[in-house]
């Protein structure tokens, strides 16, 4: 395997013979790169040598399952992806067009131990990035990623001989039919089914009008220049939108999709988003009430009412807060045996009986859609009401190289550890705790917190502030506390959304 390098610029011979690989594209639990600027097509075959070399080195079974997104050139990423898989002496069974979650179910359908996934996610156009597994329903966390990123950029991949594509015909029929079969709506839901013209486009507006709903589609054609916005149910820009068609249609509510369809966002019947956090205690709520004595996983970004919800409290439910991020939740899901866990980015997993411990955005749509129809008398926002009062900030995200993001974390996280420790406070309220597992997240007297971490997909940091008292004082804590704060420090730059 030739040593890939990063300094490498398109438009040159070299760029045509070399592997270009840039270190910052292997994040904590998957590789994300921008194409041609950070990683060409000669890397991410590398990558696939890289891959599969780990595979036998771990001396798991080498057969794998690889599905791309909607993007102009996933397909292409895909196949070099591949080229390198088959190197590497892997049995490569190729889906097609898929979201994660239908490559994740490959796994358990198709009887083979990894995944590689190639998406961006919600990341911008220009992005490319492969999601990674070698043990269902788990995804690659930094130590497996850390081996990977060794094997890559040092040139260590080892070509095997055994390498075989098959090419795995309508996957996604076989997909829509596990993910409808348990949910059966007693009556038919009216629900706008958001997408973006990204992937899920043509998975779930058919899931839903199978589980009995009926749907109104936005955005659903597939068009990877996303005209609109970019399919990401945690963006403003989207979130109104589909706030608007709610109010145009009467609809119940609205349930949209990033573009790999492994998150879902939710709108109320009135028009109201409902960040995933609060989602998730209300179907903790609901599913608690099922299933006594259940234990959730939620994230660092969520709520705090978690930790004092009565209704949770009443139904033996135990709740885990755990570091942010879709591999970290997941692997924790599993560990405990909990129901379900939740993030505040619209990841949702649910172990057995709903389903398998993988995120899937439509599986979760499902979960909304039965708690709904077991509560007829009640809307969604009537539901939402009858939780305590807190007020949430969406999620902000401030830019931060990557080369620089961390080490300015640990600035930020000792200055708040510092000022816990002196018994400093925040806006007249006592600093109670600083928890340090993910960023710092630190809690005032009153139950408000705030939190800065850093992004593990992007080059930024992440923002999430949340208030006991009002909207007004959680502006005040995001407008009077942490952006006067982090703009102190000259390495963060202009915010992706703010309050």
């Amino acid at each position: 395997m030739q040593k890939p390098r990063s300094d490498l610029r398109p438009n040159t011979a070299e760029y045509e013979t070399t592997p270009l690989v840039k270190a910052t594209g292997f994040r904590e639990y998957d590789a994300r790169w921008i194409l041609e600027k950070e990683i060409n097509l000669l890397g991410i075959q590398a990558l696939g040598l890289g891959l599969a070399t780990y595979v036998h080195e771990i001396g798991q079974t080498p057969r794998i399952v690889v599905g791309h997104d909607f993007r102009s050139y996933s397909l292409s990423v895909k196949q070099a992806l591949i080229l390198g898989l088959l190197e590497g002496g892997m049995e490569v069974l190729d889906i097609g067009l898929a979201l994660s979650p239908t490559a994740y179910f490959a796994q358990f359908a198709l009887d083979a131990p990894c995944v590689a996934m190639v998406t961006a996610s919600h990341n911008e156009n220009g992005w490319t990035g492969v999601k990674m597994g070698a043990n269902p329903p788990l995804t690659f966390g930094p130590d497996e990623i850390g081996r990977l990123k060794d094997i890559v950029l040092n040139g260590a991949g080892v070509a095997r001989p055994g390498g075989v594509l098959t090419r795995v015909e309508d996957f996604r029929e076989r997909y829509l039919e596990e993910i409808t079969a348990k949910v059966k709506l007693s009556r038919p839901i009216k629900v706008v089914a958001a997408c973006g013209n990204g992937t899920a486009g043509a998975f779930a507006p058919e899931a839903l009008r199978r589980m009995g709903a009926e749907v109104i589609e936005m955005d659903t054609d597939l068009d990877w220049t996303f005209p609109k916005y970019n399919p990401n149910p945690e963006d403003h820009a989207m979130l109104m939108q589909m706030a608007a068609r709610v109010r145009e249609t009467g609809a119940e509510l609205a349930l949209g999709f990033d573009g790999d369809g492994d998150r879902c966002g939710v709108v109320d019947d009135t028009g109201e988003e409902i960040y995933a956090d609060k989602i998730g205690l209300m179907l903790g709520r609901d599913l608690s009430a099922l299933h006594p004595n259940a234990t959730f996983v939620v994230d660092v970004k969520s709520t705090g009412l978690y930790k004092t919800d009565e209704v949770l409290k009443s139904n033996g439910a135990d709740v885990v807060y755990w570091k942010t991020g879709h591999s970290y939740i997941k692997r924790k899901t599993a560990e405990l045996g909990a129901l379900a866990g939740f993030e505040k980015s619209g990841h949702f997993f649910f172990n057995a009986p709903i389903g398998r411990g993988y995120d899937d955005g439509i599986v979760a749509a499902g979960a909304i859609l039965a708690m709904l129809d077991r509560n007829p008398g009640k809307t969604l926002s009537q539901l939402k009401g009858a939780l305590p009062d807190a007020w949430t900030s969406m999620t902000m995200s401030p830019h931060c190289d990557d080369e620089l993001k961390y080490e300015v974390l640990e600035r930020i996280v000792a200055e708040y550890q510092a000022l816990a420790d002196a018994g400093g406070s925040i806006l007249g309220r006592k600093i109670v705790e600083a928890i340090t597992v993910n960023g710092v997240r630190v809690h005032l007297e009153d139950g408000s917190w705030v939190l800065v971490r850093a992004s593990s997909n992007k080059p930024e940091l992440v923002v999430v502030v949340e208030s006991m008292r009002s909207d007004a004082d959680m502006k005040a804590l995001f407008r009077e506390e942490v952006k006067p704060r982090l703009a102190k420090y000259p390495e963060i730059g202009a915010y992706n959304q703010e309050l």
